[in-house]
């Protein structure tokens, strides 16, 4: 059930100094995308400085549920049911990632479910930092046609042997990191590096929203952060962004997956602005704005269910320099 193999070469290539002393390439697969669901697989490709494959790890996890789309992953209850605990391998787990930066492709789903495990375990991952293949690639400018982890391999050559199958899906993405780590380094790209703050508490039982001021008690539910109460918007909503117009004051805004500004920052600024933070995706909100619009995550696809408008990181700074008064002031 797990595995472990060392391998290590040596690289010639310059390095930044800057740069990270090692990496840990990480996936999960999941009972969904929820924020109760649960790991039921993972693997950790451990990389050096300069990208080369020290060793991998992967195990089961019995996620003590209904294992969610086993079309996708396979992995059914009756496979699991022997399986470990995620509490039973939360230690070697940490020691494959201890000191190093966590390298997934959209690295905010896999950490986020990560740390929720951990806090479940009553325990914290050794992670400081994380780092988004999608993030990493859009530094690079590399010309992929969306950011799916399949269209990275292709552009590196790496041949997929079986899509979500969580060690399969690292050692690919160890092998694409690998050249596009080596790229940053000889073009001075600074790395997309962000900060992973650990879950102190969990509950997985739902939480009671308060009647006033739209926030939760203590932690949200399924949250990786703790939950601040944000003033109510003071202005009516005036509906849809529309491409090329400035953003209006009372408009909806929902974010999703990876920023390079912290999230809360970004936040804070829209609120600032008189925007309305949308915790949730509706057909009344405004913008949806992300760096991967092609994702799986839910506010992603409700977006192109209802057709929401979508904008990614760089643009919404953009817009926030001139966002246009509410009707009256």
């Amino acid at each position: 059930m797990l595995e472990d193999r060392t391998l290590a070469g040596p690289s010639p290539t310059p390095w930044p100094t800057a740069y990270p002393q090692g990496y840990a390439v990480v996936d999960v697969e999941t009972t969904g995308l929820a924020r109760d669901d649960r790991i039921i697989s993972a693997a950790v490709y451990r990389l050096d400085a300069r990208g080369e494959v020290e060793d991998h790890w992967y195990t089961l996890v019995n996620p003590e549920r209904d294992p969610g789309p086993v079309w996708i992953h396979g992995l059914t209850s009756e496979v699991l049911e022997g399986a470990p605990l995620f509490a039973d391998v939360a230690e070697e787990f940490a020691a494959r990632l201890d000191g190093r930066v966590l390298v997934a492709h959209n690295a905010v789903f896999d950490w986020q479910m990560i740390a929720r495990e951990y806090a479940r375990a009553k325990s914290e991952a050794p992670v400081r930092q994380r780092l988004c293949t999608i993030a990493l690639s859009k530094e690079l400018g590399l010309p992929l046609p969306n950011h799916k982890l399949e269209s990275l391999a292709a552009h590196f050559g790496v041949v997929q042997q079986r899509a979500h199958h969580a060690l399969d899906d690292a050692r690919v993405l160890a092998e694409a990191f690998r050249p596009s780590l080596r790229a940053a380094a000889a073009g001075g790209v600074r790395l997309p590096l962000l900060e992973c703050r650990p879950l102190t508490e969990w509950s997985d039982r739902p939480v009671p929203r308060q009647q006033s001021g739209g926030g939760y008690g203590g932690y949200r539910a399924g949250s990786w952060r703790p939950s601040r109460k944000r003033p109510a918007c003071p202005y009516p909503n005036p509906g849809r962004y529309e491409a090329g117009k400035r953003l209006k004051q009372g408009m909806r805004v929902a974010f999703s997956g990876d920023t390079s500004v912290e999230r809360e920052l970004l936040e804070d600024r829209a609120t600032e602005a008189g925007l309305h933070v949308a915790t949730s995706l509706s057909r009344l909100t405004s913008l949806l704005v992300t760096n991967d619009p092609d994702s799986g995550t839910s506010k992603a696809a409700k977006a192109r269910q209802y057709g929401t408008p979508v904008v990614d990181e760089a643009a919404f700074g953009q817009l926030l320099r001139d966002v246009e008064p509410a009707d009256g002031d």
